[in-house]
């Protein structure tokens, strides 16, 4: 094959991915100098498409980034209110009273917000200060120069989807250079996985954990809406199954984002978790909420919760990593964009203090020491022992040891010190012999939906003339390995059904419908044979979030 050429662009300071942390670093970078040249390439198709968060936002990135926000017309209206925590049981609930709480755990002062919107709106404040912003550009590949990250690969289109070949309309995209590339994809991105790998970030770490989180936003009977509501639960479905929870919270417009978080280092490869959260939908308490209403949106994401322990080193020569690329999520707190702004601010000023004393392609030790001993560090410091305590020794244990610990954090003292995450997600998964199928009801299409129609109203597209994006490094491993060992899991991990196993026996053939793809990552993350490879798609495919 020949050599493929492609023109390059020279900016400052390149960014992939326009998220929270993306853009905060895009508007500080901006605010510190105007005359630096800053690009941010975002794979949706437009910015927010792709963005899916709970939400709700701890206002401190907002305000450490743009003080003035709140008369900037940010979407951010809808202060919490009132909040609440149950432990549920199949027919009933209890509450848990908020006064032993850690503090950090309290919501005053908190919004519920459409993180997409936010990102929306952030996006116009950065070009406004004059940051090129570039939708439907997937960056597809890094670019070296000897041992340096230089740059990335955007907008290559036109592979033939058969031999992943240039196709006879390939169009071979642009190489963008700079000074510095931040990694801000999200959850397991691609380039940040490939640049963890390469220099070796997570050595001596912790491996990361992740969780599965699907939301759907309803329009539900006004009599019922309590706009600045927050609700959390534990418990049933899940019980003993997996770790995990639910959040519900009121917004404007009698709406409310029902969600669901599975922990991905469940044992049971039975475990289906799109089928626990619709019938969660089915407890007395939320189906009273949400009858005569409506479902009018569907998605799904991975969540970084390995918190303190798990975070990779964040810099190598001419790169770092920003927000979830690094997972700086509170897990209890089920918040992380407010540390995903702060990386980026963070980012943005090691860079450049870096650019204006003439240096480039270095690593930005400036990041990784203010990302650690600055407040996010603080933050995820205190709750650093919640998970391990929940992976090890279940729902109860977290929440009475999670909880003491992270009062005497609040003081500064620690009652376990750091406790170690043991295996991965993959790595965790049970043997399907060894474990029970679970038998689910079918959904009633009124509160619980098949997956399928439910991905519909997560408006997903992909350009089927294009190689599948979803890479298996031994096509033979899902029939041969998987189904076998462990009732080839993909076929429920995955909450948009893109992966089947079609006839039985000798006949049995594994499909992956790519189209489907909702961008989550939770088939990169929770494969038992680590086999799936989750890549970019042509740049504009996934889904196309409203407000999520």
């Amino acid at each position: 094959m020949a050599e493929i050429v492609r023109e390059s662009m020279e900016y400052d300071v390149v960014i992939v991915g326009a998220g929270p942390a993306g853009l905060s670093a895009a508007i500080r970078l901006k605010q510190l100098d105007a005359d630096l040249t800053v690009c941010v390439l975002e794979k949706g198709s437009e910015v927010g498409a792709h963005i899916l968060s709970g939400a709700v936002l701890d206002p401190s990135g907002l305000d450490a980034l743009l003080p003035d926000w709140r008369t900037m017309g940010a979407p951010v209206k809808t202060a919490v209110k009132e909040d609440n925590f149950y432990i549920l049981g199949p027919a009933g609930q209890v509450r848990i009273p908020n006064w032993p709480m850690p503090p950090l755990m309290n919501n005053h002062g908190n919004y519920i917000v459409s993180m997409a919107n936010v990102c929306r709106w952030m996006a116009g404040v950065a070009e406004g200060l004059g940051v090129e912003i570039f939708p439907g550009m997937s960056a597809s590949a890094l670019v070296y120069d000897g041992d340096r990250v230089k740059g990335v690969v955007a907008g290559e289109f036109g592979r033939d989807p058969a031999t992943g070949e240039p196709g006879p309309s390939y169009e071979p995209g642009m190489e963008l250079h700079g000074k510095y590339v931040f990694l801000s994809e999200g959850v397991r991105g691609s380039l940040s996985k490939e640049v963890i790998a390469r220099y070796e970030l997570s050595k001596g770490k912790c491996p990361q954990k992740f969780g599965l989180g699907m939301k759907e936003i309803w329009e539900i009977d006004p009599a019922k809406h309590r706009e600045g509501t927050v609700t959390h639960t534990m418990g049933w479905p899940l019980g003993s199954n997996a770790g995990g929870g639910s959040f519900i919270y009121h917004l404007e417009n009698n709406q409310v984002y029902v969600g669901f978080v599975v922990h991905l280092n469940y044992e049971n490869p039975h475990l289906y978790p799109y089928m626990e959260f619709q019938r969660f939908k089915h407890h007395p308490m939320v189906a009273e909420l949400l009858k005569g209403g409506k479902r009018v949106a569907y998605g799904a994401r991975a969540i970084s919760e390995g918190g303190w322990q798990s975070i990779p080193k964040m810099v190598a020569p001419g790169v770092a990593l920003l927000g979830c690329s690094a997972g700086l999520v509170n897990v209890p707190r089920i918040k992380g964009n407010h540390n995903a702004m702060l990386s980026g601010k963070a980012a943005a000023e090691a860079a450049h203090a870096a650019i204006r004393a003439g240096r480039q392609g270095d690593e930005l030790h400036d990041y990784e020491t203010a990302v650690r001993t600055g407040p996010i560090g603080k933050d995820l410091k205190k709750v650093r022992n919640v998970k391990p305590l929940w992976s090890r020794y279940g729902l109860v244990a977290s929440l009475m040891g999670g909880g003491i610990d992270m009062w005497a954090n609040t003081i500064g003292l620690t009652v376990f010190g750091t406790l170690r995450h043991g295996k991965s997600d993959a790595a965790a998964t049970g043997l399907a012999k060894d474990h029970k199928p679970i038998d689910y009801p079918k959904p009633d299409g009124v509160l619980s939906f098949d997956r399928l129609t439910n991905v519909a109203y997560s408006f997903t597209n992909h350009d089927e003339a294009q190689p599948a994006h979803l890479k298996l490094k031994d096509p033979s491993v899902p029939i041969a390995v998987n189904l076998p060992k462990y009732a080839e899991p993909a076929q429920r991990y995955c909450p948009a059904g893109v992966y089947e196993v079609l006839g039985e026996g000798n006949d049995a053939t594994f499909r992956i419908n790519f189209q489907n793809c909702v961008h989550c990552k939770t088939c990169d993350i929770k494969d038992p044979s680590q086999n799936i490879v989750w890549t970019t798609p042509q740049g504009a495919g996934g889904p196309n979030y409203p407000n999520m």
